[in-house]
């Protein structure tokens, strides 16, 4: 169990209290039950994460003798976000005295045969986007307890996300805000959920706003090798787009990059936002806005929800939604003076 303020042990009480809701109100946002609203469900997992609290039931594993495994199947380990999803998980699952075997797909042959042999050798799954089919999860969940990471629900399995379309939705406004009439969405809204969801919110922004017409999306992978195509899109019809909402700060940061050896101005000729909050995303110049997701946390809630099922409780739950934040920084344009780190420490940037 986490503690705040010394010693003292954090408990549903404290979380209540943080969240300003009452303790059942805390107890079914933790249980995935319907009866909570969104902006309730917020409050409490945004007090949640701020305490570091762990729900009594995914503690209890500190006091018996079984040791678990956990299979965690992720696509690959380039870029910071599986790097962060995975030290949340391994973390936690250290935590609680858990053993976890990674399998990255990237570069497997036969995914098949390679998670059948894992299922022997673990006691639940957890899987991200990109992974394995939604057929072959259904048949996994039906025989060992099962987790989905950063994916739509599948039927068997929890499932834990980060809120995606309200904070897409207020990126485009905001882009609105400054004026832009012209965006365009970048990535490919098949390739996951979480894309998905981003560009639903980008597309309701624009009619709610009364942009019907607005232009199809850039349909490409989500890593930076996409930046080279982005941009000679916009070059080969220049005028046409005046601001990119992109699926993620990778493909943000690539495409900003090339546009100004192009001789392209971010903002002032094309406003710029990604999604995710990188390292990177707050010391390029300007700074990247964007939006910050928890993805350390993403991976923290799997390992408590695998454990949670490993342990008997199969019923079917709501998806766990994880709170996010619109980070407002220079490429929309908006005012910026630096990043945040510099400005709360003027000493380092203090001349000689």
């Amino acid at each position: 169990m986490s503690s705040s303020d010394g010693d003292r042990p954090v408990t549903i009480y404290t979380v209540a209290d943080r969240a300003g809701v009452s303790i059942a109100t805390v107890s079914r946002v933790l249980q995935g039950s319907a009866r909570s609203s969104p902006v309730t469900r917020q409050k409490v997992l945004r007090a949640v994460e701020e305490l570091d609290y762990v729900p009594l039931r995914a503690a209890r594993t500190l006091d018996v003798s079984r040791h678990e495994a956990h299979g965690l199947v992720l696509p690959g380990l380039t870029g910071q976000y599986f790097a962060e999803l995975l030290a949340g998980y391994e973390s936690t699952a250290s935590q609680y005295g858990q053993s976890v075997v990674v399998v990255l797909t990237a570069d497997l042959v036969d995914l098949n045969s390679t998670l059948r042999t894992l299922l022997a050798r673990v006691d639940g799954l957890a899987l991200t986007h990109g992974t394995a089919a939604d057929g072959l999860t259904r048949t996994m969940a039906r025989s060992i307890p099962t987790v989905v990471l950063a994916h739509s629900p599948i039927e068997g399995c929890d499932t834990v996300v980060v809120e995606n379309r309200e904070s897409a939705a207020t990126l485009t406004t905001h882009l609105l805000e400054h004026g832009r009439r012209r965006l365009v969405f970048v990535g490919d809204p098949e390739t996951s959920h979480d894309i998905r969801e981003r560009y639903a919110g980008f597309a309701g922004a624009l009619e709610t706003a009364g942009l019907r017409e607005a232009r199809a999306p850039m349909s490409v992978w989500f890593q930076e090798s996409s930046a080279p195509e982005i941009v000679d899109e916009l070059m080969a019809a220049p005028g046409q787009v005046d601001a990119l909402v992109c699926a993620n700060d990778e493909l943000a940061l690539a495409t900003m990059t090339l546009l100004a050896r192009r001789g392209v101005t971010v903002p002032d000729d094309l406003a710029i936002v990604g999604f995710d909050d990188i390292m990177t995303s707050r010391y390029v110049s300007p700074g990247l806005t964007t939006v910050r997701q928890p993805t350390h946390e993403l991976g923290r809630w799997a390992a408590i929800r695998l454990h949670e099922r490993i342990q008997g409780r199969t019923r079917q739950v709501e998806p766990q939604i994880l709170p996010t934040r619109v980070v407002f920084r220079g490429s929309c344009g908006c005012p910026w003076d630096g990043p945040e780190i510099l400005r709360a420490r003027p000493a380092l940037i203090a001349q000689p």
